[in-house]
Parts: structure tokens; sequence; C-alpha cells
């Protein structure tokens, strides 16, 4: 099933990502630290789309329902080692 994955930015360093998959919706608020961002994307892309290719890195691997409804970026490496070095190649 197809799921549409939308980012609002809130604010500098803040946004709501909607996940739709069919009628079903889940809704998740992350944070971005400029460091991080400029580490991970040395600014090749939007912290948007930053945050768009992380959540595609996570629904890979778990459901929508299983991601925290509001965490900081770097908290993925966390749960996957290998997402650092993986998004930096997505990106």
């Amino acid at each position: 099933m197809l799921m549409n994955i939308e980012i609002e930015k809130i604010e500098e360093g803040d946004f709501r990502v909607t996940v739709q998959e069919g009628d079903s919706r889940s809704s998740h608020t992350v944070t971005l630290q400029s460091d991080y961002y400029e580490k991970l994307t040395g600014g090749r892309v939007s912290a948007e789309e930053l945050v768009r290719k992380s959540f595609e890195f996570l629904l890979e691997r778990e459901p929508k329902e299983a991601i925290l409804s509001r965490f900081d970026l770097t908290v993925i490496a966390r749960y996957f080692p290998e997402y650092e070095g993986e998004i930096k190649k997505r990106v």
C-alpha cells in the first residue's frame, strides 16, 4: 500500500510529520538540531527532505504506529545503528 509522508515545518528545528496509509494516519513531532542536520547532509538537501528520508528509512523497518509520536532525529541511530551511514547515502 502506498504511503504518503507530509512534512510541515512548525518552527525552526521542529517539524510535524503526518504519515497517511489508506484510511490510517499517524502524526509525529520531530526535532532536528542544525549541527546534526549539517553532519548528515552537509547542507545538500533541505531539512524537510532529511526528515522525509528519515521517515522512509524508519517505515522500511517498522510500521508507522511503532514510530514515536515525538522525538529528536538523533534518537533513530540509537535504535538503528546503520541510520547515519544509510541516510548520508540517500541524501
